[in-house]
């Protein structure tokens, strides 16, 4: 069977220095020695570089070398993406160019001055029209995206294909839900022993699977007591290949025009209109405070590039317009490698990155814009303890 595994590699630049240890020491490093260990192993891997400046500081410069060493040996197909996590789709366009040549500036830093990858990976797999013109313009070639994509459906996709987005002639590779959705090393030995047996049977068994989860998966998130993945790298009936090369293979591409989605985004959810609602939903009233308060933000320190201290503004609002800022108001129940998405510190960590842009700003012209700023900050910090104490007081109470 072909397994064409994607790995997502992402921590908020802006957050607490022991949780980017521990999801490094748990599972980026397990991931990388899998690989060295492994060299017939090929997977397509993508890394948010702002975790390179969390790397370099906390002393992971040789994590970063190691790197480097199984992408010349083809063991990793390296994406671009935005350097920052936002959510594409629900900003503006010249930030979306911003974030992905920041982005390719620190793999160039890295990597080489000629290092330029050919597949992208949209944040939470957060795709819209719009967005995928903008990364097909600044000369990508391919996209992941999921399954959903293909129909707005779930579970009508052929994986073994190759697709082409006729809104922005990207090629696209869908991801399996169910799949990822899964400790996905064990799920594939599941798949591969099952094949064993349909094969003797003389039956029709699975030969592909395509999965796309994040990096943390593997150790962090799942405590892999008997090495199945490590295990199942070492079966001979387990082929695997990147993106890149698995589409080069394919000579037919199928014509699809996918709607926006993310890799959560359910069937009803698009028939409501509301393909992000994690990060934006109707009926959030912190999460609409949070997208004004951004959208100020970002019109104030645009209007001021003259500023001494523009670059400080920018530094502070990028890490603030990370997804999940947003996404830790949503207040979902993930029962599945996930706590409840509500954190009122890690809004408030991302909100105090939005009001420190502002407040970066030295010219008295922004006198105005500091106020109106200081006062939507101050309103999404009540609403947000408001809310806390609220569930917290009736959930002990009953």
């Amino acid at each position: 069977m072909l397994w064409i595994n994607f790995l997502h590699i992402y921590q908020p630049v802006n957050t607490d220095a022991h949780i980017i240890k521990e999801a490094t020491d748990m599972s980026y490093y397990r991931l990388v020695r899998a690989l060295e260990e492994h060299p017939q192993i090929k997977f397509t891997i993508n890394i948010s570089t702002c975790i390179f400046y969390r790397w370099e500081e906390l002393g992971y410069q040789d994590l970063i070398k190691r790197i480097g060493k199984l992408i010349k040996k083809g063991q990793i197909d390296l994406t671009g993406t935005a350097c920052y996590h936002p959510i594409l789709p629900l900003i503006p366009e010249k930030e979306i160019e911003y974030q992905i040549k920041e982005n390719e500036k620190l793999l160039k830093k890295y990597f080489g001055e000629d290092f330029k990858p050919q597949g992208f990976f949209f944040p939470e797999l957060a795709y819209s029209p719009e967005a995928a013109k903008t990364v097909k313009r600044m000369g990508y070639e391919w996209i992941l995206l999921d399954e959903i994509a293909f129909n707005s459906k779930v579970g009508a996709v052929d994986f073994n294909k190759v697709y082409i987005d006729k809104n922005s002639g990207l090629k696209v590779v869908m991801r399996s839900r169910k799949l990822s959705n899964s400790y996905v090393p064990e799920t594939i030995k599941k798949i591969l022993d099952q094949n064993i047996k349909l094969e003797k049977e003389n039956k029709i068994f699975q030969k592909i699977a395509v999965t796309a989860t994040d990096g943390e998966l593997y150790g962090l998130r799942y405590i892999d007591q008997t090495a199945i993945f490590e295990k199942l790298l070492d079966r001979k009936d387990l082929e695997t290949t990147t993106i890149t090369e698995f589409i080069k293979s394919k000579k037919e591409i199928i014509n699809i025009t996918p709607p926006s989605h993310s890799w959560a985004t359910s069937e009803e959810e698009l028939k409501n209109g509301e393909p992000f609602n994690l990060w934006n939903e109707k009926t959030n009233i912190i999460q609409k405070k949070l997208w004004q308060l951004a959208r100020f933000v970002y019109n104030t320190i645009e209007d001021n590039k003259k500023d001494d201290n523009y670059y400080w503004a920018r530094w502070h609002f990028v890490r603030g317009l990370a997804s999940c800022t947003f996404w830790w108001a949503s207040a979902k129940d993930f029962r599945l490698f996930g706590p409840i998405s509500w954190s009122p510190d890690e809004i408030e960590r991302g909100t105090n990155e939005f009001i420190r842009s502002v407040r970066s700003l030295d010219s008295e012209e922004t006198r105005d814009a500091k106020i109106k700023a200081e006062k939507l900050y101050i309103d999404i910090k009540k609403m947000i303890w408001e809310r806390h104490w609220a569930y917290y007081w009736k959930k002990n109470i009953t």
